[in-house]
């Protein structure tokens, strides 16, 4: 597998309510020489029906490491929930005591012609960056930094959880590689009270006033340390971060004014890449994040 050529899997969520991640995600790529090659047949990564029916879960996952394999190539993926879940397939195929499941699965596969030997690997974009690219190369990438600026990073439930499938990459109780990724861009990282919280995403369908009360918490915290703006990597918590502070303003009369931006944005803007264009950063985001407004 080359260690800078990647099918690049997007997920459900991304092309539809994070084009700007998915933007920014490529350009900066192509300056830092990953090479992302797009496989159309791709679906989603089977996560939202794992509770529900399992060899479906596993089986729709599979099939997209399947598409990657038969390319020879392993996959990078901007979602964190897909990441997991994805990975978690793979670690089953190899685990040589889970020889009947993956017999099964394949069995399933074969209707579409397609195999999956457990050769294809997936990782997080962030983890890419950390294990293939390195912090040293990140810092030279960098001419325009990020000083002065204080971002509050955000990591979600799934970029290191569950440990058991990650290898031991970052602490899942205390992580520090978001932290390490954003002095890279030359901010200054701040740490807050409940940073590991969930954004509520998950049950947002079920009962929207538990998500908009654990939205308003972290934020609440993350108003204290006095951020210029948070930064996460996952689509599904930038919808309950930076759209939910709408439903905030109204329910509770609060207005944080705290922008939010997925990391590549960031690292783009450090990197000398045209805001808008390049990024998708609106311009009252930017304004907010360099103090101009």
């Amino acid at each position: 597998m080359s260690e800078k050529k990647y099918a690049i899997y997007l997920g459900c969520t991304v092309p539809v309510r994070a084009f700007n991640y998915e933007l920014s995600m490529r350009k900066v790529s192509a300056k830092l020489g990953i090479e992302l090659v797009d496989i159309p047949e791709f679906g989603c990564c089977g996560y939202p029906i794992e509770g529900v029916h399992y060899d479906s879960s596993m089986s729709i996952a599979a099939m997209n490491l399947a598409l990657a394999e038969k390319q020879g190539l392993d996959i990078i993926a901007l979602c964190s929930a897909c990441t997991g879940h994805l990975t978690k397939v793979q670690k089953l195929f190899e685990n040589p005591d889970k020889v009947k499941d993956q017999e099964r699965i394949n069995s399933i596969l074969k209707d579409s012609g397609l195999q999956y030997t457990g050769k294809s690997k997936v990782r997080h974009f962030a983890r890419v960056l950390i294990e293939d690219i390195g912090l040293d190369r990140l810092k030279e990438a960098v001419i325009q930094p990020l000083e002065g600026v204080r971002i509050a990073p955000h990591y979600g439930c799934h970029y290191v959880k569950p440990s058991s499938i990650f290898d031991g990459f970052d602490d899942p109780i205390h992580p520090e590689t978001l932290d390490l990724l954003i002095e890279a861009t030359g901010a200054t990282y701040l740490d807050y009270q409940n940073r590991m919280q969930c954004c509520g995403g998950g049950i947002l369908a079920i009962n929207e006033e538990t998500p908009i009360k654990m939205v308003k918490a972290k934020l609440d915290n993350v108003q204290k340390v006095e951020a210029d703006a948070m930064t996460l990597i996952c689509p599904f918590c930038n919808i309950m971060y930076d759209e939910m502070q709408k439903a905030i303003k109204e329910k509770y009369e609060i207005d944080y004014n705290i922008p939010v931006f997925f990391y590549p944005q960031l690292l783009g803007l450090a990197m000398g890449l045209e805001p808008k264009k390049d990024l998708g950063i609106r311009k009252k985001q930017l304004a907010v994040l360099l103090k101009t407004e």
